[in-house]
C-alpha cells in the first residue's frame, strides 16, 4: 500500500516537472510536418499516464514534434484488451507500429525512443 502511494506521488511529481520544463519541439517546414503527421497516424503509444518510462517516450514525441495517439491502458479497458491481444503482455510503454498492413509491437522506452529518433529525427 505504501509503495503504491509512493509510486503515485513520484509519478505526479514527474508529470508536474515534465509540464514545468517541456522539451523543445523540432522545427520542420509545413510540408515536412504534414508528411510526418501522416506517417504517425499508423502509430499508437500504449501507456500509463504516471509511468516515468512512458513520460520519457512522450517527451521524445514532443521533442520530435510527433502527433502519435496515446492510449492509456489503465483508464480504458478496450486499450488494455488491445495491448494484451496484440502485444501479448500488459507492459508499458508499448508502441504499436502499422506498416504496409503488418503490425509490430515495440516495448521498452529506450527501444521506442531509438526507433522514433531513427525514423523521424533527421
Amino acid at each position: 500500500m505504501i509503495l503504491k502511494i509512493i509510486r503515485q506521488l513520484l509519478g505526479r511529481l514527474i508529470v508536474f516537472l515534465n509540464f514545468a520544463c517541456p522539451p523543445r519541439r523540432k522545427k520542420r517546414s509545413q510540408a515536412e510536418q504534414e508528411k510526418v503527421n501522416k506517417d504517425t497516424q499508423k502509430l499508437a503509444l500504449y501507456q500509463f499516464y504516471l509511468c516515468p518510462f512512458c513520460i520519457r517516450v512522450r517527451r521524445m514525441m514532443t521533442r520530435l514534434n510527433l502527433a502519435i495517439e496515446c492510449r492509456d491502458v489503465k483508464s480504458n479497458e478496450k486499450h488494455h484488451a488491445d495491448l494484451i491481444a496484440g502485444g501479448g503482455k500488459r507492459k508499458v510503454p508499448c508502441l504499436r507500429i502499422e506498416d504496409n498492413g503488418k503490425v509490430t509491437w515495440l516495448y521498452e522506452s529506450v527501444a521506442i525512443n531509438n526507433y522514433l529518433t531513427e525514423r523521424f529525427g533527421s
